[in-house]
């Protein structure tokens, strides 16, 4: 069983940066692909980004693309979603999520999720 426990998350104004992390404990990490969903007040849950379990392949949602970047230290049991230029659409709360398929994550999301973080972006 994977645990994974969200932080970085706060308020920022417009065109601002934030970075969120993810620690993980419980499994073996590095046999984990890693990735971030989001979910605004009366939105569906959407896909963020993921990474792959040795950081050789990222992939991102077209709507964050070029502003976010997604990072993964094996080492430390961590992943990092850096955010730039931050937007209030943007706003949301951020999901940790793990699973050993990248597929599944990037269709339905992962086996594993964290609790979340708030990020909240003024115009």
């Amino acid at each position: 069983q994977v645990q994974l426990v969200e932080s970085g998350g706060g308020l920022v104004q417009a065109g601002g940066s934030l970075r969120l992390s993810c620690a993980a404990s419980g499994g073996t990490f590095s046999g984990y692909t890693m990735g971030w969903f989001r979910q605004a007040p009366g939105k569906e849950r959407e896909f963020v980004a993921l990474i792959r379990w040795n950081g050789d392949s990222t992939y991102y949602a077209n709507s964050v693309k070029g502003r976010f970047t997604i990072s993964r230290d094996n080492a430390k049991n961590t992943v990092y979603l850096q955010m730039n230029s931050l937007r209030p659409e943007d706003t949301a709360v951020y999901y940790c999520n793990a699973d050993a398929r990248s597929s599944k994550l990037l269709l339905q999301g992962g086996d594993y999720w964290g609790q979340g973080t708030q990020v909240t972006v003024s115009s």
